[in-house]
């Protein structure tokens, strides 16, 4: 069976890739360790005591601080884009045998699947029920030549700036009635082109953004302009911004207000011919596998565009019998799942008679700011939460039982939220909350 069936998660720790579910872990490129640059002496220390407890230290958030964030799908012209985001998103926009077809970005939101929310919506049988949601962006095809603004290259690549993460799609099989823009059906030369694409535009920025610096440079931002300099550098040295581990609280906080576009988490989707998605065999899946590993790993979902395509337009009946005579399963759910995690986000649950509901948050949110999320007064008048964790509650069959067993929690200011936690708020949201403090 072939490995490349399962979601590739590479570790910044361990320098291995994860699949999901067919087992193996499997050596990948050293990480990039970004030169001439310190940490604090804090950060070592909390390195130091987490190694010493055997804690995970784990990579930093890149990107927008918000929990209302988007992923967009890229790509070369007509290898799928348009076809997966009609059937992601259930709308009918163009998806025609032509480059650029899609020029102004098509955005929706699809639900996130989750038997969590499922099985709570099951026993409380609310009155209303909301899933957490995923923004997908439909992205025209990039050609190569795009950061020099070929085939409307510019405009495209300011709307990859816009999404936070990237659905990247390459096109493994064959068709002659659906043309290629290269001429022929190559996917490692159509993820250098968009790789190198990407970073082009990143090295423009930062040398645009150290220049106008450079002009009026004060004293206090020397260390900013010496780091830009050298991420040009790292860039033009073929470096991404996602694959360096090792940047530190400023450097993120620098990082961040640049938005690069190699800095965005990216997820890997391989379009197959139904045939071998059948088969789950394609010669170019593991020579796939090896170009994503020797640029920093990262997920890959290999799917056929053809025949979601198909099943979008059969009952779930249909859909469902058309599966199991082909021994198959759909992409979609996991294509999601996985888009949504990779924009690290996360969602609590709120459960009761008149309303089941995911609330999404950024990993590594604190309780208030999560309270936040439902209304800002909460965040401000924050006491504290009652969390359960969604498996004490199912094992325990109700809230009642569930706190008898001592597994109701109270939580403080301190406490990092968990994803599945089923939480209740205390707050103080009386009138004082407006008045300032003497």
């Amino acid at each position: 069976e072939n490995p490349m069936f399962g979601v590739l998660v590479r570790s910044s720790i361990r320098n291995r890739s994860l699949f999901l579910f067919s087992a193996p872990l499997l050596p990948v490129s050293t990480s990039y360790r970004f030169f001439g640059t310190q940490k604090s002496k804090k950060e070592l220390k909390r390195e130091k005591m987490s190694k010493k407890k055997g804690e995970v230290v784990e990579a930093p958030l890149l990107g927008r601080p918000s929990n209302n964030l988007k992923m967009g799908i890229v790509g070369m012209p007509n290898v799928g884009k348009s076809t997966l985001f009609n059937t992601l998103c259930k709308m009918s926009i163009p998806a025609e045998n032509f480059p650029f077809c899609t020029i102004d970005p098509n955005v929706s939101r699809v639900e996130v699947p989750d038997e969590r929310f499922d099985k709570l919506v099951e026993i409380f049988q609310p009155a209303s029920r909301v899933p957490a949601y995923l923004s997908v962006t439909d992205i025209a095809g990039l050609v190569k030549g795009a950061a020099d603004g070929e085939g409307l290259g510019n405009a495209f690549l300011s709307h990859i700036k816009a999404v936070d993460g990237i659905f990247q799609v390459v096109r493994v099989f064959a068709d002659e009635d659906i043309m290629h823009v290269e001429g022929t059906v190559d996917p490692i030369r159509d993820l250098d082109i968009i790789s190198s694409e990407l970073r082009l535009k990143d090295i423009e920025h930062v040398h645009n953004t150290w220049k106008s610096m450079e002009k009026r440079l004060e004293k206090a931002r020397k260390p900013e302009f010496d780091f830009l300099q050298r991420l040009e550098e790292m860039l033009t040295e073929g470096t991404d911004v996602r694959n360096v581990n090792t940047w530190n609280v400023k450097e993120i906080e620098w990082l961040n207000g640049l938005q690069l576009l190699s800095a965005k988490p990216v997820v890997y989707l391989v379009n197959m011919s139904e045939k071998n998605y059948f088969r789950k065999k394609d010669k170019w899946l593991g020579k796939l596998k090896q170009w994503i590993d020797d640029h920093g790993g990262g997920p890959i979902i290999p799917f056929c565009g053809q025949l979601e395509n198909t099943l979008a337009s059969m009952d779930d009946a249909q859909a469902k019998d058309y599966l199991e005579q082909n021994n198959a399963t759909s992409a979609l759910a996991k294509i999601i799942t996985v888009g949504y995690h990779a924009l690290h986000l996360i969602h609590f649950f709120t459960c009761g008679a008149d309303e089941v509901r995911c609330w999404t948050i950024r990993k590594k949110t604190l309780a208030p700011q999560a309270a936040g999320t439902i209304h800002t007064d909460f965040e401000k008048g924050f006491i504290c939460a009652e969390v359960m964790a969604y498996k004490d509650f199912i094992e325990a069959g109700s809230e009642n039982a569930c706190a008898a067993a001592g597994n109701k929690l109270q939580k403080g200011k301190t406490y990092e939220v968990v994803d599945g936690d089923i939480m209740f708020f205390k707050c103080n949201t009386g009138g004082g909350l407006n008045k300032k403090k003497k």
